[in-house]
Parts: C-alpha cells; structure tokens; sequence
C-alpha cells in the first residue's frame, strides 16, 4: 500500500470509527432516562424526614395524573416468558389510618395464568395545599406457585423508621427527583420525571399530554421502568420495563 493509499485509509478508518462512535453515544444518550443524575444521587445520599402533617392531607384525591375514588377498578396486562401478567387494582371503600394519617386503600393484584403473584395494599393521601399524592405504606403477601412465600416489600410510615414519600407531583417539572418511600434496605423506589406532554399509543387507544417518569430503585437493578401518566384517564396507561423490555398496558377502567 503506497503512502496516499494508506493515508487515505487511515483517513476513512477514523471518520468511521467517530461516525460509529457517535450512533453509540447517541444510542446511550436515547437509552438513558434524562434527568438530573447528581440531583437523585445527592437525594439518595441525604438524611430523609419529611415534614409531614396528617391536618394538611386528604383522602380525596384528584390529582390531573392520578386520580382514583372508592369502588374504581383498572386492569392491566403484559406479555411475559412466564405467561400472561394481569394487573387488577381495586380502590378499596374503606380507609386505613397509618401514624394518624387517614389514607384510600389502593389494592394491587398480580398474576400470572390467573395465579396469584402478589396481593399489596398500598396507603395513599393527597396533600391539600400541592395537590400532589403521597404514599404512608404498603402491606405485601408475596406468593410463589399459589402459596404465601414473604413479605418483603412492606413497610408503614412512621414504623421502624420507615418514612413516606411522595407517589405522584402534581406539578411536573422535567429533571425532578424524589422519594416515593423509605425503608432503609427494604422500600427505596425513587421516580425522576423524564418528560411532559407526551403522545402514547397503546392497544387500546392514543392518549397526549401524557408525562413520562422513570421508576428505580438502589435495591434492584433490575427494577427499571418508564411509567406513563395521562390527564385524559387522570391515570397510568402505559409501563416499561427497561431490563426485561415487557411492556404493562392500561386495558380497562371502571369509574364510580
């Protein structure tokens, strides 16, 4: 190879390899959740305690993105190697009171092939003055093959540390970053809002104005997903799970 050959060939190597170089960090950049990283680092690292008042919440909660009233039912369903996963939600018409906060009993079930997976009551209020809802616990009965395996999950504000964190903002502002729960090692799930005013399609119909938030927690890697909230069903319709690429949509929603 004379010298114009190989310089030519040097030439064409080192705009493929940053042309191949760029596809990549673009490929990283559209993978990765855009928020504020340092900002849920230094939130992860800070002394969490909420200063919170049962006087300032609600159970009466209206929130654009996550509205829900007693006797209002929503399903769910994913494909999955293990089968089909049905997510049944029913809001339950009594309340619980957690460490003198009167919260809506937000029942989640999960299975699989209609087996039971999980069975959670989740505690929610909404504060009165920011609109935004907030989350005092949940109780977990975990099961495996149809039979109670654990608990791992639970936790109630105001017990054995644990402290409440915030479910949903009602103001959504691109880069935030905040609590959902704390448990020191048991409930640390965090939520990052990734965008607003998005078009989502699913099976059963397009909605828009929709905001994009991105679930995680420290404790799992594997617990990874972008969660889509929508104004025009006041709720969730759509969940990604980013390591295992499964894909939870809104199916039905029965208002009271």
């Amino acid at each position: 190879m004379n010298q114009i050959t190989k310089n030519r060939f040097i030439g064409f190597s080192v705009a493929l390899l940053v042309i191949v170089g760029g596809v990549l960090l673009y490929s990283r950049q559209q993978s990765t959740p855009n928020f504020n990283a340092q900002k849920a680092q230094n939130l992860q690292s800070e002394n969490y305690n909420p200063s919170v008042s049962p006087s300032n919440f609600t159970t009466e909660i209206n929130n654009i993105f996550f509205s829900i009233k007693p006797g209002q039912k929503t399903v769910f369903e994913a494909k999955t190697p293990n089968g089909t996963e049905k997510i049944v939600i029913t809001i339950e018409k009594n309340t619980k009171n957690v460490a003198g906060f009167e919260t809506l009993i937000y029942h989640d079930q999960v299975y699989i092939d209609n087996v039971l997976k999980e069975d959670t009551r989740d505690y929610l209020a909404q504060h009165k003055k920011t609109g935004d809802v907030w989350y005092f616990g949940e109780e977990v009965d975990n099961y495996e093959n149809g039979t109670l395996k654990d608990h791992h999950g639970t936790f109630l504000h105001g017990t054995d540390g644990a402290e409440a964190g915030i479910w949903i903002k009602a103001n959504q502002n691109v880069g935030d970053s905040y609590r959902q729960e704390y448990y020191k090692g048991q409930a640390e799930d965090m939520q990052n809002v990734v965008a607003i005013d998005q078009t989502v399609k699913t099976a059963k119909a397009t909605y828009t104005g929709c905001v994009k938030l991105y679930a995680w927690t420290p404790l799992d890697k594997q617990s990874q997903e972008f969660k889509y909230n929508c104004p025009e069903i006041n709720g969730e319709v759509l969940i990604e799970n980013q390591i295992e690429g499964k894909r939870t949509e809104l199916v039905s929603i029965t208002k009271p």
